[in-house]
């Protein structure tokens, strides 16, 4: 992985550096709007909430909610824009390094792999780096800033929304490798048959290459079994953790040992912190599985009959 995110950091590092002050400007925003929510709830609660009040508290949120979407817009932008300059890079050096080493005497890359490279391969791997620094930054970031404010204002809540993610970062760990793997034999196969394709003799292995697809199917079905086992299982903690909350919360306000608005927030913030948490495993998947294709990329002319 690491090999990975030098190479991205080469041809991108300034621009990542942008990318990453604005990620972290993003992050540091996102538990604000949770303390404005307190305050109204627990000012409406109380009885003490005046019109000239609420309008201050609402106005301040919605700044703060449009201060942190242009951001978001900016970073976007930015972001698509580098990983269409990565992929234009990545083509330019992938289809004149093949043409050189056919010019210089070597049979290159087959056409099949070619193809398959410049038109898909390159594609996912330039879209990732343009968000390889900035996306972790600002999910990590938000998870950090929601879980502490959290913590800050109720300890016990704070932990519970801890103790969800822990188990859900062990359950991807254990069930990623099996899905790297067969990503790797995903586009090895869809090289082969995309070479099998472009030869003179395709009429001659139709079966061949019927079978090849065949193949495919079933490595993408078992994907999708781990994939979706993997997100059963991850909702369940996230449901489980939501309901922790509400009850440990119900019996702290009866007890008299916090507000409504306390538990109201930590609720909203549980909420805030599943969107992030997805986005982090669904991003170390990508990590994973973009690491195996790179290496598969960067191998290509050292091995261009990179075959099953």
């Amino acid at each position: 992985m690491f090999s990975l995110y030098a190479a991205i950091w080469r041809v991108s590092g300034r621009r990542q550096i942008v990318l990453i002050v604005l990620s972290i400007a993003i992050a540091g925003l996102a538990a604000v709007p949770l303390s404005f929510q307190k305050d109204i709830i627990n000012a409406l609660t109380s009885g003490d909430l005046k019109t000239d009040i609420l309008i201050r508290l609402c106005t301040g949120m919605m700044l703060v909610i449009l201060l942190s979407l242009a951001l978001k817009w900016v970073l976007g932008y930015r972001v698509s824009i580098l990983g269409e300059d990565i992929i234009r890079l990545l083509r330019n050096r992938i289809y004149s390094g093949s043409k050189q080493d056919k010019s210089d005497g070597f049979d290159g890359i087959p056409t099949g792999t070619l193809a398959t490279v410049i038109s898909a391969e390159s594609e996912e791997l330039g879209k990732f780096s343009g968000s390889a620094f900035s996306e972790p930054v600002v999910q990590v970031g938000t998870l950090i800033s929601v879980i502490g404010y959290i913590a800050s204002t109720q300890p016990v809540l704070g932990a519970i929304a801890l103790t969800m993610i822990i188990p859900q970062i062990i359950l991807v760990l254990f069930t990623q490798r099996p899905v790297n793997r067969l990503v790797a034999d995903r586009v090895r196969i869809l090289r082969h048959s995309t070479d099998l394709i472009t030869t003179t003799q395709a009429d001659g292995i139709v079966q061949e290459v019927l079978d090849e697809f065949d193949a495919i199917y079933e490595t993408r079905r078992r994907i999708f079994i781990w994939k979706l086992s993997t997100k059963f299982l991850l909702s369940a903690v996230n449901g489980a953790g939501t309901v922790a909350v509400l009850l440990l919360g119900g019996f702290i306000v009866i007890e008299g040992r916090t507000d409504v608005g306390t538990v109201v927030a930590a609720t909203i913030g549980l909420g805030r912190l599943q969107g992030p948490t997805a986005f982090l495993i669904a991003f170390y998947r990508q990590v994973s599985a973009t690491r195996v294709k790179f290496e598969l990329l960067r191998g290509l002319r050292h091995n261009p009959e990179n075959t099953p």
